[in-house]
C-alpha cells in the first residue's frame, strides 16, 4: 500500500477547489482537460492526467445541468479515474468506465448541498432587503465551504480506497478479466457517447458535410506515417480554414446584399 500525507492534503485541497469552482471561480479549471493534469502532477504521473483528462472531458463535453438536474459530476469522476488509473494501476478504458460510478454519486451530493442551501436563501434574502453585502456573502462561503468539504472527504476516502485495492484490483483483472474488459469497452464507448450528444444538440443538417469530411480527412491523414501523429492538429487546421473562408463568403454576400461596398469616400 503506497500512500502519501502529502498526497492526500494536496488532494483533497485541489478536490475543493474543483468543487467551487463547478459553480464560481473560472468554472473551466474543474473541467477534466485540465483537472486531470492537475491531479496527475500530484499522483506523479502527468502523462496519464492528460490522457484521462483528454478522454473524459470528450466524455463529458455533452453534459450540461439543467435546471436543477445534475449530469454526472465531473470532478468527482475525474478524481476517481485519476485514483483508479495511476494509484489502482487500472487499465485507462477501465478506470473511466469505473469511475463513472462516483461520478453519477457526485449528482447527489450537488443535489444535497442545494437542498440544504435552499433553507439559507431566506438569510441572503433578508441581507439583501437590509442592503448587508457582508451577510450575502457569508451564506455563498457557506455554500462553498459545504460543497468544497464534501467534495475533498469523498476524494481522500477515494484514494485510501483505490491504493489499498491496488493489489484485489489486479488480481481481479488475472482472474475475471472479462469484467475488466467489460469496463474497459464500456469507458472507451462513452468518449463517443459524449460527443454524440453534443453533436445531437448543435449540429445543423447543413454541416453533415463537413462532419463526415473531418472523419475521412483524419482517416487519411492518420495513416500516412510522417504525418499521423499531428493528426487531430492538422485536422483542426483544416477546420480552422474552412471556418475562416465561409466567415469570408458570408461577410461578402452580407456586404453584397446591403448595397455594395464603400470606398471609404
Amino acid at each position: 500500500m503506497n500512500m502519501s500525507v502529502i498526497e492526500i492534503v494536496l488532494l483533497a485541497i485541489v478536490t475543493f477547489i474543483f468543487a467551487i469552482d463547478q459553480f464560481s471561480l473560472t468554472e473551466i479549471a474543474y473541467r477534466p482537460m485540465v483537472a486531470c493534469p492537475i491531479i496527475g502532477l500530484i499522483l506523479g504521473d502527468v502523462k496519464t492526467g492528460l490522457v484521462i483528462g483528454g478522454t473524459y472531458e470528450l466524455m463529458m463535453i455533452g453534459n450540461m445541468p439543467v435546471g436543477g438536474a445534475q449530469p454526472p459530476n465531473a470532478v468527482l469522476g475525474s478524481v476517481v479515474a485519476m485514483i483508479f488509473a495511476v494509484k489502482a494501476k487500472m487499465d485507462i478504458n477501465a478506470a473511466l468506465g469505473a469511475c463513472m460510478i462516483f461520478a453519477t454519486f457526485g449528482q447527489y451530493v450537488v443535489t444535497f448541498t442545494f437542498t440544504i442551501m435552499s433553507g439559507l436563501m431566506a438569510r441572503a434574502d433578508k441581507a439583501a432587503e437590509e442592503a448587508n453585502p457582508k451577510g450575502i456573502t457569508q451564506v455563498n462561503l457557506i455554500s462553498c465551504l459545504i460543497l468544497g468539504t464534501l467534495f475533498a472527504v469523498i476524494a481522500i476516502i477515494a484514494y485510501v480506497g483505490g491504493t489499498a485495492m491496488s493489489e484485489p484490483l489486479q488480481q481481479l483483472s488475472k482472474n475475471a478479466s472479462w469484467f475488466m474488459g467489460g469496463l474497459s469497452v464500456a469507458g472507451g464507448m462513452m468518449r463517443f457517447v459524449g460527443f454524440a450528444i453534443l453533436l445531437k444538440i448543435m449540429l445543423a443538417n447543413d454541416m453533415w458535410g463537413y462532419l463526415l469530411a473531418g472523419f475521412v480527412a483524419a482517416l487519411v491523414i492518420g495513416n500516412v506515417k510522417a504525418l499521423s501523429s499531428a493528426t487531430l492538429l492538422l485536422v483542426a487546421f483544416i477546420g480552422v480554414a474552412i471556418a475562416l473562408n465561409d466567415f469570408r463568403v458570408t461577410g461578402l454576400n452580407k456586404k453584397v446584399e446591403e448595397g455594395g461596398f464603400s470606398d471609404g469616400i
